[in-house]
């Protein structure tokens, strides 16, 4: 796309190194030779360079003379005079890969500082003039560069750095080229409740603590005709606290239907306050049940500002001792989730009160243990990709999306290696659809390749989970509009992403980019291409997250995988199909089908298989290309998957998984980190 819009461009200019004509200055003497060092001498240059950058000029520079002086000594060839403080060096190379060279040698940074130093420089290969001072870079300005094919002005737009100053000698402000400064906004550090999960077989009266929560069903409530409990929990506490707590259900109309608690202060026991929590008998599994009981128990916790709590269950009648993990894992799931609240761009915040909880009556042992520690994992996944879907898209953006990617790998780097691809590297690898969607932003684009490898080094199946990465959609130039289409909400478009990281294990790949709008955009009515050749006629930029995910499944099936589970908030049909909490899953293969259905039922997440009919993939051909990237408004969602396909390895097992409607909690305003927990016991059960 970028390559497109230079080929249009007209206008005059001498012609540069490279192929390319520059501008910048007035002067016959040629652009500078790569690896040695540019003097910019004498200040009185009449010639500009337009900024639009905050509405700033900046001169350029009126002459270029070359040192010999090697490049890490430039700071010898900076000097002062009467007429100007500080004399620049200037420093402009046209090539991505040349700047990347010359950065390392020049200032000594990292690595993981010269990529964010690249990303803030660069604008799809071309980079802005640095304008090195002493001992400080500081980058600002414009540069006119000219096509070879043409002969007019291509702006290569500075970006909003003539406030950010970076140390020459290798200091720099913490990811300041790679985040985004819109709005000034930092959050804060992610904080998973940390909270002491441990399971009891003793009797409840007999505990001691603050807080001493029972779970109650409608059925548990029943009482016999002198007002007494039929259920011997509740009849036995009943009786200790001389009928209180029938007499307190009474009058606060408490019947155990979900959602209803009542909570007692009880001056001269053990528990100094006891709560009845209604659970639900509509769920569809043992794990939604109790997810739900543990929630509805930290929001009692919250409010009796318990330090510590004990939980027991006043019925566990239906509950076979197969499913007795299941359920005290999925209640320790439920109560950090249910104390989790995401304050990082809060200025005040709260933190929970509970510190412990014991799990009574469900069993004890080293296997319940371990699984209560592997739930409490798994809840700083699903937090991990709530936190990834909530922030805003002017912190979380494309470099930053892959940053966090790389983080994981850094922590756990005894199984993981992160790979980020930059633009220029997936135009070596021709993908054409990725990038298209990609080219209107000023965020570049960053393609995220985190792996897992078992520290044994033994592979027993090589998995693929593939994530819509939209850290912003627009729309495009089909723009979202109405009160309907929830444009606030569209840095949700990247939850599958974040259900991926959150998941990590096996190979995990995220096309991570924005949908934007401006003149090097993608048009409708473009024509892409992807990486495995096949063309796409672009009849609505608003349709990009098939896009940008058929270049990540090519390259999915490229590494050489047997299964690929891709998850997107790919169509708002599949939302109007199955409503908000569930999510719909297309495959061709029913063994995949039956696997993540299995792992849904030890989760208590919803899915429905939906069709993959293949007559309705007539309404997705073009005259012009090989498909249209939209069909109809009639199975919006069959038909996104069907495109999917196309771009699928038929020797791989694949599924495509919408998570349109359960990735975000609108009640609550908040991401749900749906799909996590899944994804992980389904990776668990492919590596057992």
């Amino acid at each position: 796309m970028a390559q497109r819009a230079r080929g249009r461009d007209r206008g005059k200019g001498g012609r540069g190194q490279d192929g390319w004509r520059m501008r910048a200055a007035k002067t016959s003497s040629p652009p500078p030779t790569p690896g040695r060092p540019i003097t910019h001498v004498g200040s009185g240059s009449n010639s500009k360079a337009e900024s639009n950058v905050m509405g700033s000029s900046t001169k350029a520079a009126s002459k270029w003379v070359i040192t010999e002086k090697p490049i890490w000594n430039i700071k010898e060839n900076i000097s002062c005079d009467e007429d100007n403080s500080q004399k620049e060096e200037v420093s402009n190379f046209t090539k991505y890969e040349k700047l990347n060279e010359f950065v390392k040698t020049l200032t000594s940074l990292s690595e993981s500082h010269v990529d964010d130093l690249n990303v803030a420089l660069s604008k799809r290969g071309y980079i802005a003039p640095g304008l090195i001072f002493q001992n400080k870079i500081k980058y600002a300005g414009n540069i006119s560069l000219h096509s070879p094919v043409s002969s007019s002005p291509l702006r290569a737009r500075a970006l909003s750095f003539s406030l950010i100053e970076l140390s020459i000698i290798g200091r720099m402000a913490s990811g300041a080229a790679g985040r985004a400064t819109l709005g000034l906004t930092k959050p804060a550090a992610i904080e998973v409740p940390q909270v002491s999960f441990s399971a009891k077989e003793i009797d409840f009266a007999e505990w001691k603590g603050d807080l001493l929560a029972i779970a109650v069903s409608e059925s548990d409530m029943s009482k016999d005709e002198d007002l007494k409990f039929l259920n011997s929990i509740l009849k036995r506490l009943d009786g200790q606290l001389n009928g209180l707590l029938s007499d307190a259900s009474i009058e606060e109309d408490f019947k155990g239907k979900n959602g209803q608690s009542i909570i007692l202060r009880l001056p001269g026991f053990g528990f100094r306050r006891l709560g009845l929590v209604g659970l639900s008998q509509s769920a569809t599994s043992v794990a939604a049940t109790h997810r739900d009981i543990g929630e509805a128990i930290a929001a009692v916790a919250k409010a009796a500002q318990a330090s510590s709590a004990a939980i027991i269950l006043a019925s566990t009648n239906g509950i076979s001792e197969e499913f007795k993990l299941t359920a005290a894992s999925a209640i320790s799931i439920g109560i950090v989730l249910g104390l989790h609240e995401d304050n990082r761009y809060k200025s005040e915040s709260k933190k929970p009160y509970l510190k412990s909880v014991d799990i009574i009556g469900l069993g004890f042992g080293p296997e319940l243990d371990n699984k209560l520690k592997y739930s409490n994992a798994v809840s700083s996944g699903i937090i991990f990709a709530r936190e990834l879907v909530n922030s805003p898209a002017n912190v979380l953006t494309p470099a930053v999306l892959a940053e966090e990617a790389s983080k994981v790998a850094s922590v756990y780097n005894d199984v993981f290696t992160a790979k980020v691809l930059d633009v220029e590297q997936c135009m070596e690898l021709k993908m054409g659809s990725y990038l298209g969607v990609a080219a209107a932003s000023s965020n570049p684009p960053h393609f995220i390749h985190l792996c897992y490898r078992p520290p044994s080094g033994d592979v027993k199946t090589k998995l693929a989970i593939v994530g819509k990465g939209l850290t912003f959609d627009s729309g495009g130039y089909n723009i979202k509009t109405g009160p309907a289409c929830s444009i606030d909400l569209m840095k949700f478009d990247m939850g599958g992403s974040a259900a991926a990281f959150g998941a990590a294990k096996v190979h995990f790949i995220v096309a991570a980019c924005e949908n934007m709008i401006s003149g090097t955009g993608m048009r409708p009515g473009d024509i892409v291409t992807a990486s495995n050749g096949k063309t796409i006629e672009v009849n609505n930029t608003d349709a990009e997250g098939r896009l940008t995910l058929a270049d990540a499944l090519v390259y999915a099936c490229d590494q050489g995988v047997e299964k690929i589970v891709d998850l997107a908030t790919l169509t708002g049909a599949c939302i109007v199909a199955l409503g908000s909490s569930i999510a719909g899953i297309f495959t061709p293969s029913d063994e995949l089908a039956k696997e993540i259905t299995a792992a849904a039922l030890l989760t208590g997440e919803k899915f429905w298989r939906l069709p993959l009919e293949d007559s309705y993939w007539e309404s997705m051909k073009s005259s012009v290309a090989d498909m249209v990237n939209s069909g109809g408004r009639q199975g919006g969602a069959i038909l996104a998957a069907l495109f999917l396909k196309q771009f699928v390895n038929e020797k791989v097992q694949w599924m495509h998984i919408d998570v349109a409607g359960p990735v975000w909690n609108d009640k609550k305003r908040t991401a749900t980190g749906f799909g996590v927990s899944t994804l992980v016991e389904w990776v668990l059960k492919n590596s057992s």
